[in-house]
């Protein structure tokens, strides 16, 4: 899909989640092509708060994306 759809899809998932998810989960617009999502999960995961829905653009070769979701890191992890 492209950015917009993603960008909307993500809003979607994030009105859809329970709260519970949402705090448990990272829910981000990701290439949709395997290693560029691979590069792009790696340096969000080591700064998220730099991150914001437009930074997949910039991992994506194809302007196509999708929405993906994954556990947070936690101190107990």
């Amino acid at each position: 899909m492209n950015y917009q759809e993603a960008l909307q899809h993500k809003k979607e998932s994030e009105q859809n989640a329970d709260e519970s998810v949402a705090k448990l989960f990272h829910i981000v617009i990701t290439p949709s092509n395997t290693d560029e999502s691979a590069k792009f999960i790696e340096d969000f995961l080591k700064s998220p708060e730099s991150f914001n829905d437009e930074s997949c653009k910039q991992y994506s070769s194809d302007d196509d994306y999708e929405v993906v979701s994954f556990k947070r890191e936690t101190e107990n992890d």
